[in-house]
């Protein structure tokens, strides 16, 4: 099992990506460990924002890919409503992704 994550940064950007253990990989990002990511380096985080799950890695991969590359108001308006068909429905099978209620 697999979880594409979404951060709030202290500057207000959004952070995504994946990981098997998501409270281990929230203590690399909000520890500015040397795992976790350059990004987190250098924009401390403030929350997780949104969870989903995907049964294996390129499910997951595909869904960050297409997180990562929607413009910041889709972002965050995905945050809120936790839809991915909205803005994703004709790139990903999103019936194969379930929210994690954080």
């Amino acid at each position: 099992m697999y979880y594409i994550y979404m951060i709030r940064c202290e500057d207000n950007s959004i952070y995504t990506g994946i990981t098997k253990d998501i409270r281990r990989r929230w203590e690399e990002h909000h520890n500015k460990e040397e795992r976790g990511a350059k990004y987190t380096k250098g924009h401390s985080v403030l929350k997780i924002e949104a969870i989903w799950i995907a049964e294996d890695r390129g499910l997951a991969s595909k869904l960050e890919y297409h997180i990562k590359h929607l413009p910041k108001e889709k972002k965050e308006e995905l945050i809120q409503t936790k839809d991915l068909s909205k803005y994703l429905s004709k790139k990903i099978e999103c019936e194969k992704y379930q929210y994690m209620e954080k």
